[in-house]
Order: structure tokens, then C-alpha cells, then sequence
């Protein structure tokens, strides 16, 4: 999608919700992105939204994965297009997805685990 938006998220909730199985239902923690709680939004009757507490990045990991790409492979650069973002995005992603070990130490909470 190339915005972030109610429209693109009661989608993105679409095709979450056409994945759940029969007779489940979904609980999806949410940051509070305005098109994560807009009225706009078409939420689907097998999800449920858990918004986050506003300001609490230590609460959804996914942030610092976030953080990871940019500081190793999308910060500093100029993008010569809509496509070549897109481009860059999915190689990021797909060289993270590589690393399993890296995604579970970035989302490592010590004061979550004890340590």
C-alpha cells in the first residue's frame, strides 16, 4: 500500500481476518497510529484491536525491529522512487527475515524476561 490509512487498514484487517480459522478469533496489539483506532475503520467480527498505551515503544518490540533496518539498511540513502523505497524495503525485510536470531535478540526485553 503506498499510504498508511483507514482505508488501507480496514484491508490489511480483511485479509488478516480471512486467516483466521473458523470459529477463532484474533486480538491484534496495535500502537495508536491514527488509522489504527480511526472511526473510519471496518473492523471485522473475528478480530478484536488492543491498542497500546500511547508513548510506550518498550511495550511493542516491532519498534526496534523498525529501528534495525533503518540503522543498517535504509537510513542515508536517496531514493530515486516510489519503487525503488518498495525496493529497498523488501530487500531489508527479506535480509531480516534471513536472521532469525537477530529479529528474537532485537525484540529481547530484559526487564520482560529477568534478566
Amino acid at each position: 500500500m503506498p499510504r498508511c490509512n483507514s482505508e488501507a487498514m480496514s484491508m490489511h484487517l480483511e485479509e488478516i481476518a480471512f486467516h483466521i480459522a473458523p470459529g477463532a478469533h484474533a486480538v491484534l496489539i496495535l500502537d495508536q497510529a491514527g488509522w489504527h483506532a480511526s472511526a473510519a475503520l471496518a473492523i471485522p467480527a473475528n478480530i478484536t484491536l488492543m491498542p497500546l498505551p500511547p508513548k510506550c515503544p518498550e511495550l511493542n518490540p516491532v519498534e526496534n525491529v523498525w529501528q534495525f533496518m533503518r540503522d543498517n539498511w535504509l537510513s542515508n540513502r536517496i531514493f530515486k522512487s516510489y519503487d525503488d523505497i518498495v525496493d529497498h524495503c523488501c530487500f531489508a525485510w527479506n535480509r531480516l527475515v534471513d536472521q532469525p536470531w537477530r529479529i528474537m535478540s532485537i525484540g529481547l526485553r530484559q526487564w520482560a524476561h529477568g534478566l
